[in-house]
């Protein structure tokens, strides 16, 4: 068994993000010189800020939170599981409807936290938002100067690395070799910009976010020797619209 962590212990979550404008011509021109300095660094000799501004939401200085999906096992034989999305225009409000439901859960020192590359991403990138929204970091956000073992923040590709520290799986890899159903079943990351800056399908995206955290919760129920949970036990509750 990889995790002696109990899955009824965990808020499995995910995040979707967009740039924080809708197009490159929109920021200030601080912003645009700034953009241009951070994709100087990957841009091609074809491309121009403006051209890769679609790239911006995965970086927290240029991209916004518009979804968070969270999740949590409700019963174990069979087990069942409940899943809740905040998500809107108004990022602020969403984080802080997110913080409240942290804190209001269960005790803190009870909460552990699950996602997906979630060390790398979707932790410090709720982290950095809720500083610049002006917001109190929950506390098991909050882990400057704690020791290794006082974070509880879990990690699904932490644990499928096993040490190779150069290795990146995506979710989506991980749930065809485990046969797991994909969530990549109709978005994937590159298309939630234009879904939500063009399309405004926010409802589509909620969906997609929803879809990850139950792949998460299943791969980390597969690394602990768990049945999956049947997609019947699966409960999508009324979502929180942050705007």
């Amino acid at each position: 068994m990889m995790t002696a962590t109990k899955p009824g212990d965990i808020i499995f979550l995910d995040i979707e993000t967009a740039p924080v404008t809708a197009s490159f011509d929109d920021l200030t021109e601080p912003m645009q010189k700034l953009w241009d300095a951070k994709s100087a660094y990957f841009r091609k000799e074809d491309e121009t800020p403006a051209t890769v501004w679609d790239r911006a939401g995965i970086y927290t200085e240029f991209g916004k939170i518009i979804c968070i999906s969270v999740g949590i096992i409700t019963g174990l034989r069979p087990m069942k599981m409940r899943l809740k999305s905040f998500f809107g225009d108004n990022e602020s409000q969403l984080l802080s409807g997110f913080s409240s439901m942290l804190t209001k859960l269960r005790p803190e020192k009870e909460i552990n936290l699950c996602a997906h590359n979630g060390k790398e991403f979707d932790y410090p990138f709720i982290a950095r938002r809720m500083i610049v929204n002006r917001l109190p970091l929950p506390a098991i956000l909050d882990i400057a100067g704690r020791k290794p073992w006082e974070i509880r923040l879990l990690d699904t590709m932490d644990m499928w690395k096993f040490g190779d520290y150069k290795h990146f799986t995506s979710l989506n890899l991980l749930t065809n070799i485990l046969n797991i159903p994909s969530p990549k079943d109709d978005l994937d990351g590159s298309m939630v910009a234009p879904a939500y800056w063009e399309d405004h399908d926010i409802k589509r995206i909620v969906v997609y976010c929803e879809k990850d955290v139950v792949a998460v919760t299943q791969v980390f129920l597969t690394f602990a020797g768990e049945p999956l949970i049947r997609e019947e036990d699966i409960e999508s509750v009324t979502v929180f619209p942050g705007d």
